[in-house]
């Protein structure tokens, strides 16, 4: 198999705010491929534009960028013009991915739980908002990951506060209800669900700090449910990836109410490969190491006619 993959470019850096975490993400990507023999190089669309990639020969992408021009949909589409087969969603669904209130809205059309929202405009009455949504809330820049930009907010008063941070990333911003409980993270890999992972923190919520950095924020696998339980919301977790049309891999972010019901949060359709990540994580529980996933995520790459061929 290693063999058909030819040259392949490793997208990793770009230009959001998760640049950093980009970097580390394809830096171990790249390693991993290498070391399985794979012609792979480093490209950082931030320094070089994508044309090169035609002109130096590379037959395959794998998209290592997370964020904005990363995970949006506007590298895939710029993939699918030059013809190049690419792991992750195709463009439509890492666009829907991306912004988290239109996703929101297809898992509310599609029958799928997901937290109460509201957008959140200048010189809103923000008691109000508050008031309708009940505390606390989360506040979140639309098409931001890594929960850059995003808030807490315990008191009507701090929404105000909470809102000029996030408008700092991304000038539409929601305010959803904060859901109390278990906060649950489950891989995806092609059509099968990896072990649900449980987080742990002692921080207000799983911010970047506890993501990236932090060494006291907790993993727990198994999860902790029982297993028929934990089936059923792998299940839930593949039917909000699907719908909205996710493919080859990535990453479904929930909650589990005190009540055990299931709030879906967001889909990463470009999910960090760090030290640190989930998906890694879920992956060596059912024996797949780093390097072993790294080559299932490549072999998935295809564009948006190979996707469709292969589903007809």
């Amino acid at each position: 198999m290693r063999a058909t993959f030819g040259k392949v470019a490793v997208l990793l850096g770009g230009k959001s705010a998760e640049r950093a975490v980009s970097l580390k993400s394809g830096a171990m990507v790249l390693s991993a491929l290498r070391n399985r023999g794979v012609d792979a190089h480093p490209f950082d669309p931030a320094e070089r534009g994508l044309e090169l990639l035609v002109r130096e020969r590379f037959e395959r992408v794998f998209i290592a960028l997370h964020g904005r021009f990363g995970e949006d949909g506007t590298v895939q589409g710029a993939l699918e013009f030059l013809g190049l087969p690419y792991t992750g969603s195709g463009v439509l669904a890492s666009a829907l991915a991306m912004d988290k209130l239109r996703a929101k809205l297809l898992w509310q059309a599609s029958g799928l739980p997901t937290p109460p929202c509201e957008v959140l405009q200048p010189g809103a009455d923000f008691g109000a908002v508050a008031a309708r949504l009940g505390l606390p809330l989360m506040v979140k820049p639309v098409n931001e990951g890594s929960s850059i930009g995003m808030s807490k907010v315990r008191a009507a008063a701090q929404l105000e506060e909470a809102f000029a941070l996030a408008v700092n990333y991304d000038r539409a911003v929601i305010a959803e209800k904060f859901i109390e409980g278990r906060e649950l993270t489950c891989a995806i890999l092609e059509r099968d669900a990896l072990p649900l992972i449980r987080l742990e923190t002692p921080r207000e919520f799983y911010d970047y700090e506890a993501k990236y950095v932090a060494d006291d924020t907790r993993y727990i696998l198994p999860c902790g449910l029982p297993e028929a339980e934990e089936r059923e919301v792998q299940q839930l977790c593949l039917r909000a990836f699907q719908a909205l049309g996710c493919r080859g891999w990535g990453r479904v972010d929930l909650m589990l109410g005190g009540d055990g019901a299931p709030y879906l949060l967001e889909v990463n359709t470009v999910p960090g490969m760090t030290d640190h990540s989930l998906v890694p994580m879920a992956a060596r529980a059912v024996g797949l190491t780093y390097e072993d996933l790294c080559l299932r995520i490549l072999a998935s790459a295809a564009t948006g006619g190979q996707e469709a061929d292969r589903v007809g």
